[in-house]
Parts: C-alpha cells; structure tokens; sequence
C-alpha cells in the first residue's frame, strides 16, 4: 500500500457511497426509509442508506429463492461457479483500496489493517473457495452385492447470512463464498454501523457475473430486518456471527418459523496462558498486547484475559503495560496509526462503563481507562487532521487491569474493546482451571516451551481454537469456530460448506 496520509483524505473526499440495497442483482432504493451512516472516525455523517423492513427482506428473500429454485447457479457445473467466485476475488483486489477506505471510514479500523489484513483475507477467502468449489467428492459405500448406495452433498437452499461490524467484509466471505461455491443463494444482512462495505461487495458480485439474485444485500437493524429474515420461510439456512444474546434471539427464530438451521459464532472471553518456561517472554508479552488492541479490541478471539505465572508476572505484565503506553491511537486514515476508533459512541459508552466497574470492583488500572483525542477538526479549513484537540472520534486508550476478581465483570463479560485483564496463578492446573471458568469456549493462547506441556494443555482447554506459542495465527485451510456459549459450527476450510450442503442418501437395489 503505498498511499500517504494525505492520499487517503483526499481519496476519503472523493468517495461515493451507495445508497440502496442490492437485490436481483440491481439496487433497490426500498420504502422510502433511510438510515444516516456516521464515522467513529470524526462523528460525521457519511451518507444515508436505504432501511431495510420485512418488506424489503421479503424482496431479497423472494429473489435468492427464485434464483436457486429456477436459476443456473445450483445447476452450474461446480468448477464455473470456481471461476466466478475467482473473478469475484479479482474484482475485490482491484477495488482494494476503495473496499478497504470504505471499512475505515464506516467503523473506525485503521487503513492499514483494513487494506493491509482484511481485505487481503476476503480476497483470499474467495480464490480459497474459488478452487474449491468442484473438489468435493460424493461417496458409494460398500454394501450388499445386490444394492448400490449413493451419498450425495447438495446445495441447501437460500443462506441468510447476518454478519456485525467489527469486520464487515471478512466475516461476510467467511459466510458468502462457501455457500456460493456450495451452490446456494445467499441474502446478506451486515451491521446498521458499517453497511457501505457489504452493499459494495454486492455490486461487484452482479459484475463478477453471478446470476440476478444469488447474492443480495440489505441494510437494516437486527430488531428489523435481522429479525425478518430469521423469521422468513423462505430461507433455509441462517449463519450469523456476533452476540451470544442476538444468537439466542436467532434460535427463537428458526423454532418460530420453518425449523431453519441456525448456525451461529458468537462471542469469546478468551485466555492467553503464560508459563514461566516460555520460549520468549518478550514475545509473550509483545503478542498479548498486539492481540487486545488490535482493531481496536474490537475481536470475538481478543484474548482479553491474560492468565500469567506468578514467577514471571511482573516482567510480562511490566511489559504490556509499556506497549498499551506507546501505542499510537489517533486517525484510521494514518498509516501510522497503530490503534484507530471504537465503532461509534454507544459503544464508547459501554466500554467505559466496563472500566469504572473493574475499578468499583477493586481491580487496579495499570493504565489507560480514558476516552482520548484522535482527530482534531481545524476549525478554519474544516479538514481533519491527527493530532490534539476537538474530536468527534470515539477514541479509547488502550486499558490494562491486573488484580482482577474471578467472578468480577472484567473477568466475565466481553467488552470488546481495548481493556485487558491480568491474573496470575501458580501450577499448570489452576491455569487450565481459570481458563476454563468462563460461558465461553472461542479461542485459548498458551506459551511454553514444554512439548508435553503443550499437548497436554491445548487438550484441556474447552475453545474451538488454541495457538501455541502465537495468537491470532492460520490460514483458511483451518476451521474456525467455538465451543459452549461460542456458538456452533465452523467458518473457514472444507468444513463450512457442511453448513451449505444436505446429505442425500439414493438406495438403488440391484
């Protein structure tokens, strides 16, 4: 990415943003309603979006089902679906540096991650998907001499997929290209908070040539129109991602209507294990920092809860609390910045309120704990520069806790922001113990440089992921996904499209 500071504010005033959904493969301007979109960036208003109700979510809905009952797409030999998805990809690469300043702009995360993490992962996820689309393989089990028997996998119908802000496009082609390339139609809802994003993945899928309706998107709320479209009958399947509590209001919703499945990654709580015998404590430290500020802290695996040995606890937890300190928080459209906006206000708010009830609740705050100034607005030209003073940006300091209590709300509640939790322990299986002792099972990290150690702790730890001696590390060849109140299922590698697909069985006696 070679785009200065300036480059990408002036890039930032040019951009045009949609404005309608995109349904049957065309932009549908809805009722009437609309919604303002404003960046956590500066509080500005970005433009506004058309609101999706139950009528236009029947729309979307009424086109994905035309598509797939009466459409080529289901019907497409698998590798031509392949090769629109790669189209797809390359499509997305060329328009990397608009996707990835759209992401910035709608929910805060900083240019380079945006064009540097996410969008290379969302075009890696459809060129994934793009060859693997014609490499499933049906079975013929051996039975009796006088039958044949014939497992066949099919597309399973119209995917609602509801995705949350924190990574619009990523979590949208972990959930999009796996169906599509299973040969179902997908409606996609993304977050109220960054819409702009998805609507133009959907433009550029019309381009790539997939056929009218197979994939849609609306823009709405998840009291509305996420709410219709996991009460719609038409729609077969529903994959979200994002909150424990919205994930149980899905599940209503599939018992309310069809019995659709309802395939959900919610939230984490996770634990980064410390041992004394860590290959590298320095990197240890280094990793448990980068891992809770990145994005903001806005992240289902953040691992929030930093379990360390008490032998080594001061010199590790010394050294996240230097890095939390040095980090550059200010302006997403900075390269330089290593730690851009909270996703709006609201959840400024709420962040807050998790850190005065970690101090109410006796923990002590090592540092940050302060909402802080990322742009400042000059009042004479009205262009926003880095720096101090008036800010309309929902900026947080990154915030460290240690002496945090078991049962307190720091150490069970996910406050997807910036705020990290220490505790210490003294034996293997205490930490396994406290690291267990949570509603959640996404993500776990350990360091040690223990072989057995490491087999035999990564064995224990209830999280559908565990890094050892890394975090936040692999590539799509891997599932992902969480265990107890993290959900169901798995995103990523062959493994998701058994979320698109049915199990037919043809008995044929000879």
């Amino acid at each position: 990415m070679d785009i200065s500071y300036e480059g990408w504010l002036l890039r930032a005033e040019a951009l045009r943003h949609p404005t309608g959904h995109h349904i049957d493969g065309r932009e549908e301007p809805g009722g009437g309603a609309e919604f303002a979109v404003v960046s956590p960036r500066n509080g500005r208003r970005l433009t506004a979006v058309a609101d999706a109700g139950a009528a236009e979510v029947g729309l979307a809905v009424a086109a994905a089902r035309r598509a797939f009952d009466h459409g080529p797409w289901p019907r497409l030999a698998p590798a031509e679906r392949g090769r629109v998805l790669l189209r797809l990809a390359d499509l997305v690469d060329e328009r990397r540096a608009d996707l990835a300043l759209t992401l910035s702009l709608e929910m805060g995360k900083t240019i380079s991650d945006a064009y540097g993490i996410e969008l290379r992962a969302l075009v890696s996820t459809f060129r994934y998907y793009g060859g693997l689309a014609d490499k499933l393989t049906d079975e013929a089990p051996h039975t009796a001499p006088d039958a044949l028997a014939l497992v066949t996998r099919e597309p399973a119908g119209v995917v609602g997929a509801v995705v949350p802000w924190n990574f619009p496009l990523t979590l949208a082609g972990w959930k999009v290209a796996p169906a599509l390339a299973a040969g179902c139609t997908v409606v996609l809802k993304p977050s109220e908070l960054s819409p702009l994003s998805a609507l133009l993945l959907g433009r550029l899928g019309t381009q790539a040539g997939l056929p009218d309706g197979v994939l849609n998107v609306v823009a709405g709320d998840g009291p509305t129109a996420g709410r219709a479209l996991g009460l719609h009958p038409g729609v077969d399947v529903l994959a979200f991602t994002g909150s424990t509590a919205v994930g149980r209001h899905f599940l209503h919703y599939a018992a309310d209507s069809n019995l659709k499945r309802v395939w959900l990654e919610l939230g984490g709580k996770s634990p980064n294990i410390v041992l004394p015998d860590a290959p590298d404590l320095d990197r240890a430290a280094a990793t448990a920092a980068w891992g809770i500020f990145f994005n903001q802290g806005e992240m289902c695996t953040a691992p929030s809860r930093l379990l360390v040995h008490s032998l080594v606890a001061d010199r590790v937890v010394d050294a996240v609390v230097a890095r939390a300190r040095a980090l550059k928080v200010g302006d997403p459209l900075d390269p330089a910045t290593e730690m851009g906006a909270l996703a709006g206000e609201r959840h400024l708010a709420k962040v807050a309120g998790h850190v005065a009830a970690g101090e109410a609740e006796g923990a002590r705050l090592r540092t940050g704990g302060v909402r802080v100034d990322g742009v400042r607005i000059d009042e004479g030209s009205g262009r926003d520069t880095a720096g101090e003073g008036k800010s309309g940006g929902a900026y947080f300091a990154p915030t460290v806790f240690d002496r945090v209590g078991r049962d307190s709300r720091l150490a069970r509640e996910e406050i997807f922001g910036p705020v990290l939790s220490v505790f210490t322990f003294d034996t293997v299986d205490e930490a396994v113990e406290l690291a267990n002792d949570t509603d959640y099972g996404l993500a776990a990290g350990l360091w040690t440089a223990d072989l057995t150690t490491a087999h035999q702790v990564s064995r224990k730890l209830r999280a559908g992921t565990v890094w050892v001696n890394c975090y936040e590390e692999g590539d799509l060849t891997v599932p992902f996904g969480g265990m107890k109140q993290s959900g169901n299922g798995r995103d990523k590698s062959a493994h998701a499209l058994e979320k698109y697909t049915e199990l037919k069985t043809t008995w044929m006696q000879l």
